[in-house]
């Protein structure tokens, strides 16, 4: 199966933008691996954002 090249590009950017991972790391995972770890970073920062909101 193929992603397009526009959400692999997203994916990988803002994993990489985060975690500061090499692009063939990245790129070697499995594609469900690889959106948990977008999944889990949109927690972090939700989580920071609600803190900072909150005066936390």
């Amino acid at each position: 199966m193929t992603y397009a090249p526009d959400r692999l590009y997203s994916e990988v950017a803002y994993v990489a933008y985060h975690f500061h991972w090499s692009l063939d790391s990245i790129l070697d995972m499995e594609h469900a691996d690889r959106l948990r770890y977008v999944e889990e970073i949109g927690r972090i920062n939700t989580r920071i954002t609600s803190s900072v909101s909150s005066g936390r």
